[in-house]
C-alpha cells in the first residue's frame, strides 16, 4: 500500500493565455509516472511512496521551467503514514 498523500498546486510564472498549457503537461507527466492521481481545481492529489511524489515534484518544476516559466510557485501539502494510507479511506464517505 502506498504510504503517502502529495497534493501539489504548481504556479508557473508564464503569460496568462500560456498558463493552461504549462500546468496540463505538468498533469500528463504525473499520468505518464504511473501513480494514482486526482485532478481537483485547484491543485492535484498524488498516491504513492514519499520518495517517488516528491521526485514528481521536483520534475514538475523542471517541465515549467522548460516551457518558459521565469520563476515557479507551488502549494505542496503532504500526508505520510508509514502503515500506509489510501484515496479510499479518505473519500469512502463521500461518495
Amino acid at each position: 500500500m502506498a504510504n503517502a498523500h502529495v497534493s501539489l498546486q504548481i504556479l508557473p510564472m508564464v503569460e496568462q493565455d500560456r498558463l493552461y498549457r504549462v500546468v496540463d503537461r505538468v498533469i500528463e507527466y504525473i499520468r505518464a509516472s504511473g501513480v494514482r492521481y486526482v485532478v481537483g481545481p485547484m491543485e492535484t492529489t498524488m498516491e504513492g511512496e514519499l520518495d517517488e511524489l516528491l521526485e514528481i515534484v521536483k520534475e514538475a518544476h523542471r517541465i515549467c521551467e522548460q516551457e518558459g516559466a521565469w520563476r515557479v510557485a507551488a502549494v505542496i501539502k503532504t500526508d505520510y503514514v508509514p502503515e500506509g494510507v489510501s484515496f479510499e479511506e479518505k473519500l469512502e464517505k463521500y461518495r
